[in-house]
């Protein structure tokens, strides 16, 4: 535990120690440096003040984690919050960070069933994290005692006095026995809050952190307004136009970095994924790979980024709008460091629009509406980049092995032919613009008044859904059914192995994988399709054909 020798100073057990290296955490901010000995060792209530993105939720979780009494029976903290999102989010965190001990976190808040949150209540819970109106819901029917806390915890406390949430917090402090411990976390400072802690805490200390700029200069903050079914294509066009694009994309769910992840598979590109779901093991794996930059795209839930400490990325790319201000402060800190320039971008539906302005507000955010790259903007850059690259080389004149095959080529055909049809065997079609979707949404279209374009259209209209649950022919394109599944330990990546193995066609290719349990379908160009019907049987022994043209 070399590095975790400033936590140590600060009077955290190993338990917690071991937690904290587990997620990634390295040094302690001011505001956990500050608090933690306080809540640890001293006997006054505390008013931790300290920007958005700081760390405020560890700075309290620690310390009382620390001091709880895994033996003591019910509820020993409740964390209020003034959102479900948040309230989740600090559960979450709360629980990563309890590491072994044998603590149950529950999070209650309104839109979930209610004999849901009873029946774990019931069952015993020791920190309870929600919003207001759920926890009185709670004290109302007797299904939450609250009057034998250890500690009482108000996060994000001026959003809580915004919100209009003071008689509500009142009326649940009324219900807690007196000798609790207090903590008041808060961005800012208003007489407010002050009022509310000098009614209801004992003695206490107010510790605060220098306000700085939530976000560094470095980082360039722009969004894009986007349709959520345009948002992968926007995603694709984002990376192509950027030359050495190295980044993460962080998604809300599992399923959606699943999804994001295989997308980006099939259409070439060097990406994986983390998430709850995945193994301590896989996710160094992946972590490695993605720090010595063997995939370039790294896709993400945000609390599976925690602790991901990585130096030279020039995105972070919200595929999904984050539900609070913190975690927007978390997602693109992790670009623009160490003196170097970064862009995060958001994408955002026009429904999210009052999300991104409170995150403005919140996280005293400057971020810019722009554009999605328009397809010819795209090849622009790809050209560009093989401009420079060829011109790299030739610099260099580090290419002498193949100089002979030149001359001999330049001889028997024009060189121009000659370069012409290299590019092609590289790069294939790459340079084709049919390989990007047109985007309904994109903002520079709807400014000049183009209502769409109309091919565009049809094509989504003819993409119908099969019987067998693959897609109908769309134009050039032909759907293929495989005879193997999850069952057979197939996934997107090994398909596109197979198929670029036994029959030489890319992975860039092939569009719209869909892996069942016994079977999956992809789509490939109808002038490939043959080849890799041929080519894949070929290796089946008797039987079945283990690939064939999907029945409409």
């Amino acid at each position: 535990m070399e590095k975790m020798v400033e936590f140590r100073k600060l009077g955290l057990s190993d338990k917690t120690l071991a937690a904290l290296e587990k997620k990634g955490f390295e040094k302690p901010s001011p505001i956990q440096a500050l608090t933690i000995p306080a809540l640890l060792n001293g006997e006054k209530d505390v008013i931790g003040q300290a920007q958005t993105g700081t760390g405020k939720t560890a700075a309290f979780s620690l310390p009382i984690l620390e001091k709880m009494d895994e033996n003591k029976r019910g509820v020993k903290a409740i964390v209020l919050a003034p959102t479900r999102e948040l309230a989740i989010q600090v559960a979450e965190e709360i629980n990563s960070l309890k590491g072994e001990r044998r603590l149950s976190v529950l999070p209650v808040y309104g839109g979930q069933a209610m004999d849901q949150q009873i029946r774990a209540l019931r069952r015993g819970v020791d920190i309870v994290v929600g919003t207001p109106g759920r926890v009185q819901d709670h004290i109302r029917r007797k299904t939450l005692a609250i009057d034998n806390l250890d500690f009482f915890i108000l996060d994000e406390a001026d959003e809580m006095l915004n919100m209009g949430f003071v008689e509500d917090i009142e009326t649940i402090l009324a219900a807690t026995n007196d000798d609790k411990k207090m903590l008041f976390f808060s961005a800012t400072m208003p007489n407010e809050i002050l009022k509310v802690a000098k009614k209801y805490m004992g003695e206490f200390d107010v510790m605060r952190v220098k306000a700085t700029e939530l976000t560094t200069k470095n980082t360039e903050q722009i969004y894009f307004e986007v349709r959520d079914g345009d948002k992968f294509e926007a995603l694709c066009r984002v990376v192509d136009v950027e030359v050495d694009f190295y980044g993460i994309v962080f998604c809300r769910t599992k399923n959606d970095v699943d999804g994001v992840v295989s997308k980006l598979i099939e259409r070439g590109y060097e990406a994986e994924g983390i998430h709850g779901d995945i193994s301590q093991a896989q996710r160094e794996r992946t972590l490695r790979k993605f720090k010595t930059k063997n995939i370039n795209i790294l896709v993400a839930t945000d609390v599976a980024a925690r602790g991901i400490d990585v130096n030279d990325l020039t995105h972070v790319i919200n595929y999904s709008i984050p539900q609070e201000a913190e975690a927007y402060v978390h997602r693109i800190g992790r670009t623009g460091r160490a003196g170097k320039k970064g862009v995060a971008i958001t994408f955002v539906t026009p429904r999210e629009m009052g999300k991104l302005s409170r995150i403005k507000r919140v996280a005293n955010a400057e971020i810019r509406k722009s554009t999605i790259p328009e397809i010819e903007e795209v090849l622009k850059a790809k050209k560009e980049s093989l401009y420079a690259c060829v011109g790299e080389i030739i610099a260099e004149k580090d290419f002498s092995v193949y100089s002979e095959m030149a001359t001999e080529l330049s001889v028997e055909s024009n060189p121009i032919d000659v370069i012409a049809a290299l590019l092609r065997h590289v790069y294939d079609d790459e340079f084709d613009k049919e390989t990007y979707r047109k985007i309904r949404n994109n903002m520079r279209s709807n400014e000049r008044g183009d209502r769409g374009d109309r091919r565009d259209r049809d094509d989504r209209r003819d993409g119908r859904r099969d019987d067998r649950g693959g897609r109908q022919t769309l134009d050039n394109q032909t759907r293929l059914f495989i005879g193997m599944g999850k069952k057979d330990n197939l996934d997107a990546k090994k398909l596109l192995a197979i198929v670029n193995k036994e029959a030489k066609v890319p992975g860039r290719k092939i569009k719209d994988i869909k892996i069942m349990n016994e079977f999956s379908f992809m789509t490939v160009p109808f002038s490939e399709a043959e080849d890799i019907i041929h080519a894949l049987n070929a290796t089946r022994k008797g039987g079945r054909p283990l690939v064939e043209k999907a029945k409409n």
